[in-house]
């Protein structure tokens, strides 16, 4: 990971810090939690696993996520560089 990359935990707490600006989404509150790890083989696979879960806009998918390993699995899969 570059010196320019944070990791999971550092954006979290950036997020609760309202570090990326008042208006913006994960600002309106401050208790934002880890819900899943998902481990990645690259940022790039990270980055596309996130935008896709975003795309999605469903707190019930999250939440498979955590309850359906097999979810994970083919998301991984399906962004496997």
């Amino acid at each position: 990971m570059g010196s320019t990359q944070l990791t999971t935990k550092e954006r979290l707490e950036k997020h609760n810090q309202a570090f990326y600006g008042s208006n913006k989404f994960t600002a309106s509150t401050n208790d934002w939690h880890l819900f899943i790890t998902i481990e990645c083989n690259s940022i790039n696979q990270a980055r596309s696993i996130e935008a896709h879960i975003k795309r999605m806009k469903s707190k019930k998918y999250i939440e498979n996520l955590k309850a359906f390993p097999e979810m994970t699995e083919r998301l991984l899969a399906k962004y496997n560089p």
